[in-house]
């Protein structure tokens, strides 16, 4: 995550929104496909927070 002083409501959000993807991958219930979309997502939004 990028580190430049204050913490923004942004940051907050792209964090709350990257624990919901991650927290639904561990549904037994999930189609394959729509694992393989949950983790591109995960990995599109840990590149925006510099976490890649």
């Amino acid at each position: 995550m990028q580190s430049k002083g204050k913490y923004t409501c942004t940051e907050y959000r792209q964090e709350m929104i990257l624990l919901g993807l991650k927290r639904r991958l561990t549904d037994p219930q999930l189609s394959e496909a729509d694992r393989l979309r949950l983790t591109e997502e995960i990995r599109e939004l840990e590149k925006q927070m510099g976490m890649d």
